[in-house]
């Protein structure tokens, strides 16, 4: 796939998602604004078959684990290959493997990202991926949450869009990113709109009352109560999520 550069000249942010179900891609990310941005080329996005570098007549991908138990493992000698492939095609995007046991995915961490180059992510299957592999490849393992997934096809499209929508030109007013949840350490405060009442329920009269100071500071304080009720580990980070 071509890739041209942007309007302010960098190159288009490039997302590469190894899988054994690329057919799974683009999905929601070719949809609405995201998808309107990848038409435009603000970003791409490929797939690498991870079948397509498997063992023998049937391409097998996968084995029993070392030591036994369910399921089976991804091999190395098949990943390696498809990795290196992968950073041939884009080598300066971080190799990451989407994993319950990587560190957690964050507003920063996705901002980070976002300012790179883009992303080269292994949607991995079945019970894990060989440690080999990730220790040869020096793959980041990042998780989207403390849950188990079937694989990791879901898990790279939310870091995907996660990172995406900060690009320059996806998303229309840059301060609605500035005000969002975990962009400022808070939770974003509540939003009305039209109708002015609804089923007995009225917008707050702080917010029609056109004092912009007022509102500000209603904001912050709202920001503030809901973060203490909802995620006080954002407020005192030695607290653990329960």
């Amino acid at each position: 796939m071509a890739h041209f550069p942007t309007s302010d000249g960098r190159p288009p942010w490039r997302a590469q998602v190894l899988t054994l179900f690329p057919e799974m891609f683009p999905g929601p990310l070719g949809i609405s604004l995201l998808g309107q941005a990848l038409e435009a080329q603000i970003w791409s996005l490929d797939t690498i078959q991870i079948r397509d570098f498997g063992l023998g007549r049937h391409r097998q991908v996968d084995d029993t684990p070392a030591g036994g138990g369910a399921g089976m493992v991804l091999r190395a000698d098949v990943l390696g290959p498809a990795l290196d492939h992968a950073r041939e095609r884009s080598p300066d995007a971080p190799l990451i493997y989407l994993s319950p046991r990587g560190t957690p995915l964050t507003q920063k961490l996705a901002r980070d990202l976002a300012e790179g180059p883009g992303v080269t992510l292994l949607a991995g299957r079945f019970e894990g991926v060989d440690q080999r592999v990730i220790d040869a490849q020096g793959l980041r393992e990042i998780s989207i949450g403390d849950y188990v997934l079937a694989g990791g096809e879901v898990a790279a499209m939310v870091l995907i869009e996660a990172c995406v929508r900060l690009l320059p030109g996806v998303l229309g007013a840059s301060e609605s990113l500035t005000s969002e949840s975990f962009e400022t350490g808070l939770l974003e405060y509540p939003q009305y709109t039209k109708p002015r009442e609804w089923q007995g329920r009225a917008i707050p009269d702080i917010l029609l009352s056109g004092d912009h100071k007022k509102i500000a500071d209603w904001r912050q304080r709202q920001s503030e109560a809901l973060t203490a009720a909802r995620r006080p580990d954002l407020i005192d980070p030695t607290r653990s999520r329960k």
